[in-house]
């Protein structure tokens, strides 16, 4: 019998916290202010399933294009197209460059 190619796929060990990590994330978190133009890292919380998106964009960085409700619009360049992702602020964190 083939297995399911399903949207949740292989996700077992990116949709799961180590013990440490258990809970909701921190205020800090959920507080931080994202502009228009700001580059943001995508990082898979598992607490907020339903807004998660695909796994193929986990650790990916990418540009906030706009704001829509409680979600981010962020432009991903993949190969050689942009992708346009709507999440919400529970699975991005600012982007730091290696200059500090």
């Amino acid at each position: 019998m083939r297995h399911s190619k399903g949207y949740r796929n292989r996700m077992r060990k990116l949709a799961s916290k180590l013990p440490r990590e258990r809970g909701r994330p921190g205020l800090s978190k959920l507080l931080y202010e994202y502009n228009v133009g700001d580059l943001v890292c995508i990082d898979i919380c598992p607490n907020y399933i339903e807004t998660a998106p695909h796994r193929r964009y986990q650790g990916r960085v990418g540009r906030i294009v706009e704001r829509r409700g409680r979600a981010y619009v962020i432009a991903v360049q993949v190969g050689g197209k942009t992708k346009l992702i709507i999440t919400t602020k529970d699975h991005i964190k600012p982007f730091k460059t290696g200059a500090a």
